[in-house]
């Protein structure tokens, strides 16, 4: 049962792959303005936590930025997502819940860049006020 859910859980979209891929296809204007703003809200999240004082990493796929936290002096990014929303309003999620083992990243978090502008303007207004 738990292999069939798992298979279905995570294939349920194979068979419209090909419509995705041609409707994509048909909507290049539309797919190049989304990646646009993608890069955009990217480089400005990415800008905006270097001027909170955290080292940001270049983000090269997804939607989130990875920063470093030690510079706030949270060598743990856990307790930093704990109390970035007391201390600034904006959420943050540590990159340590996507691992297991010994060489956990505890110093890094991931800030998602995925929101209309306004959005990520007014999360950098928040974290860059909060340093």
């Amino acid at each position: 049962m738990a292999t069939a859910k798992q298979y279905l859980t995570y294939a349920t979209g194979t068979p419209f792959q090909a419509a995705v891929a041609a409707m994509l296809a048909s909507k290049t204007a539309w797919v190049a303005g989304l990646r646009d703003d993608l890069q955009t809200n990217r480089d400005l999240l990415r800008e905006g936590l270097c001027r909170a004082g955290l080292t940001a990493f270049p983000g090269e796929g997804g939607y989130f930025v990875q920063a470093d936290v030690r510079a706030w002096g949270h060598p743990d990014g856990e307790r930093f997502c704990r109390e970035l929303p007391l201390r600034a309003g904006v959420v943050a999620v540590p990159t340590s819940a996507f691992y297991q083992g010994d060489e956990v990243p505890g110093r890094l978090v991931r800030f998602s860049f995925c929101k209309d502008r306004q959005v990520v303007k007014e999360a950098v207004r928040r974290l860059v006020a909060a340093r």
